[in-house]
């Protein structure tokens, strides 16, 4: 299998052990320096430089699905697509779709079919507390499953992991990071913190409120940091249990 095309000092985890019951999960995030992902205003703030999403551009060639919140689908409008063409065409090599399935999760199902994120072009789930609605408005637009109610984010990783998903990178926003993380869903987390403050307290921040695994007793474990010109990025692996083996870069 071609390995996704990187430039020099990027990493990306290495393919994890078959026979899981979910996929491995990579939860990715950009902040500011008080842990915002964005400001108030109705401009999309810019927190990652060039090199950066190039690095996370690696890391969705690396995936078989990209995970999405419906908040951040209507936020910011992403495609949630591979952009480089020599990534693309290495996945096609590898008999991969040239772009990993896209999923979001949505309490409500109330999605727009004219998102960039539903333009025909690769396979969508959408994955619903609200799933007849969602059928309603998306039609024929994505593939609506039913995750319960609440939506129950396990039953979502086991569907995906009987689609053919061993690597799942999960792309925010807050609400559905904070989720994957107290709920012990997230194998790694790949954080990147930009060289500004926010300080606005009606702004979205990296996590909410909650009882999080990896408290002062279980931290995550450092295993890499860099600098990416005034960014710096650190790579965490979640607290190992005896059930499951870590993914080696």
């Amino acid at each position: 299998m071609d390995e996704p095309t990187l430039t020099l000092g990027q990493t990306v985890p290495a393919l994890p052990d078959s026979g899981r019951s979910r996929p491995y999960v990579v939860a990715s995030c950009a902040m500011s320096l008080d842990g915002y992902l964005d400001d108030a205003t109705a401009r999309r703030l810019i927190l990652s430089n060039p090199e950066d999403f190039d690095r996370v551009d690696a890391l969705r060639a690396w995936a078989d699905a990209i995970l999405v919140g419906a908040g951040t689908l209507r936020a910011d409008n992403p495609r949630l697509k591979v952009r480089s063409a020599e990534r693309r065409a290495a996945r096609v090599r590898a008999q991969r779709p040239a772009t990993p399935l896209r999923v979001v999760i949505s309490a409500t199902g109330n999605l727009d079919r004219a998102m960039a994120f539903f333009d025909g072009a690769g396979e969508c789930l959408v994955y619903a507390d609200a799933a007849g609605r969602a059928r309603e408005r998306l039609g024929t637009s994505a593939t609506v499953i039913d995750a319960g109610t609440p939506l129950d984010l396990r039953a979502v990783l086991a569907d995906l992991a009987t689609r053919g998903v061993e690597r799942l990178l999960v792309e925010g926003g807050g609400t559905v990071h904070t989720q994957f993380l107290t709920q012990g869903l997230a194998d790694e987390l790949q954080l990147v913190t930009a060289p500004f403050f926010i300080g606005d307290p009606r702004a979205p921040r990296f996590v909410g409120p909650g009882r999080f695994l990896n408290g002062p007793e279980h931290p995550l474990r450092l295993t890499e940091t860099r600098a990416i010109g005034d960014l710096i990025y650190a790579r965490y692996l979640t607290a190992p249990t005896p059930a499951r083996k870590e993914a080696q870069p």
